[in-house]
């Protein structure tokens, strides 16, 4: 196959990696059956087969029958392309606004949500770096190492849902976010010596913004109440709050303002025994002029 006498590779599965659909998440699969269906009508409405779709958008044809099908995630630039091919005035590239609302898994989606209406956010870390402070490649890094360990797609997909969370920075009025995170992730040369520095630098910019307090929780100090794992305190405008413990309630999500105090209680003495947010972009600018 050829075109002005160069041969066409079409992009396959392995070329251009791509997300399929969890079976679980109905909306997500609603969503992607609907924008499946509208390009395969008016693929047939411009009397085109998918095969001369497939070279013409430069995709294999088993991705757009599996895109058709509701059973893979476009990406923007599918549908972009697709759009000019077809002539939709823009139509089908305006898919992209439903579909980049179920790219991402459903826990993360929801995760994504709440963080994105709190006014305020309290997070005590105690094995890794917050996932809303990491950078690409620690993210990747974290997640390649897994095991059983994730296929390519869903590493890339994790990661993009990942940073897509991050945008909480960029809301407008700014909540106010708190960190807590231990030492010893922090000198964990996670993907190596320029991922690591570069994640260090992502620290220290993110913890000298104004609405943001972070602070280090040194190894030589006492027992605290975050022994027993992770705590997440959300609290929302209307003065609703949520919260989640590894170590209390069975690691459930709860709302009740009793079980909240606890919570609460346990954070804010977490805060009061870690190093304060001065002395602690100080011990991480330490850390990072030692590498």
């Amino acid at each position: 196959m050829s075109v002005d006498g160069e041969a066409v590779r079409l992009r396959t599965e392995a070329d251009e990696p791509g997300w399929e659909v969890d079976p679980d998440d109905e909306w997500g699969v609603a969503v992607l059956a609907t924008v499946g269906r509208q390009l395969r009508l008016r693929r047939e409405a411009v009397g085109m087969r998918a095969a001369d779709f497939a070279v013409a958008v430069g995709y294999g044809e088993d991705l757009v029958y599996k895109v058709e099908g509701g059973k893979r995630i476009p990406r923007q630039e599918y549908l972009d392309k697709a759009d000019e091919v077809l002539s939709a005035g823009g139509l089908v590239a305006a898919a992209w606004e439903d579909v980049k609302k179920v790219r991402y898994p459903k826990k993360v989606r929801e995760l994504g949500k709440l963080e994105g209406k709190a006014v305020e956010i309290g997070v005590y870390e105690c094995n890794s770096i917050h996932g809303l402070l990491q950078t690409p490649e620690h993210a990747r890094a974290l997640m390649e190492a897994a095991q059983p360990p994730y296929s390519p797609d869903d590493v890339e997909r994790m990661v993009a849902a990942r940073l897509a969370r991050q945008s909480v920075f960029e809301r407008d009025p700014a909540p106010s976010l708190h960190f807590v995170m231990e030492e010893a992730p922090l000198r964990r040369e996670v993907g190596g010596t320029m991922v690591w520095r570069r994640q260090l630098e992502r620290l220290l910019e993110v913890g000298r913004l104004n609405n943001v307090t972070l602070q280090v929780m040194p190894t030589n100090t006492d027992a605290h109440p975050g022994v027993d794992g992770k705590i997440e305190l959300l609290k929302f405008p209307d003065g609703t709050a949520l919260g989640r413990s590894d170590g209390a309630f069975s690691g459930r999500p709860i709302a009740d303002p009793k079980q909240l105090r606890i919570l609460e209680l346990r954070y804010g003495t977490i805060r009061a025994q870690a190093l304060p947010p001065r002395e602690s972009l100080a011990f991480i600018e330490k850390l990072l002029g030692d590498t």
